[in-house]
């Protein structure tokens, strides 16, 4: 079993989700260490929750998260052995909800651009009208400037039979012009 707080509890101890809350719920549930997610789980794990719950220990990283009347939420349940910090449950560098926001934030115009060009409008981007037709008028070069690179590639490529037919033309031209005046 695993607990999951809600969206209320988390906004006021640690701060604000990405995900909401029935995402949340469906992203714990879909780890393989996850048998079933237990809803709404507390913050701190006070004895008759425990008891209730029939929970034989808690796994977590071993970050401490704090809360309004302790330091570890962990704690207490560390102090009795009923806290294990295991590999499974580390944290891995780069997949923390706050380094994705911070990418999101980065390549923000990068997002816009390509859900613009996907369909999506500006409000439901919370875009402003003038930033929608700069980003559209940036996607619309970014076009131009692939459809230049690729007939610049075309070209290349048909270089060597261009060069042959120009030659082989050009020999017909002067032949024939030759012909004709002598």
């Amino acid at each position: 079993m695993s607990g999951v707080s809600n969206y209320r509890m988390v906004h006021e101890n640690k701060g604000r989700t990405v995900l909401n809350e029935e995402e949340r719920y469906n992203a714990v549930r879909h780890c393989r260490y996850v048998d079933e997610v237990l809803r709404d789980a507390p913050w701190e794990y006070l004895d008759e929750f425990i008891r209730d719950n029939k929970i034989d220990f808690v796994a977590h990283d071993d970050i401490p998260y704090e809360s309004a009347s302790s330091g570890d939420t962990y704690g207490e349940l560390k102090k009795r052995g009923m806290f294990v910090a295991s590999v499974a449950t580390q944290r891995t560098d780069g997949v923390s909800t706050s380094d994705i926001v911070a990418r999101i934030v980065r390549d923000y115009d990068v997002y816009v651009r390509r859900n613009l060009a996907r369909g999506y409008c500006a409000k439901e981007l919370n875009v402003s009208h003038l930033k929608e037709k700069k980003f559209r008028l940036q996607n619309k070069i970014s076009e131009l400037k692939d459809k230049g690179k690729h007939i610049i590639e075309t070209i290349n490529e048909r270089r060597g039979d261009i060069l042959t037919k120009w030659e082989d033309r050009s020999r017909e031209l002067v032949d024939n012009f030759v012909s004709f005046f002598f």
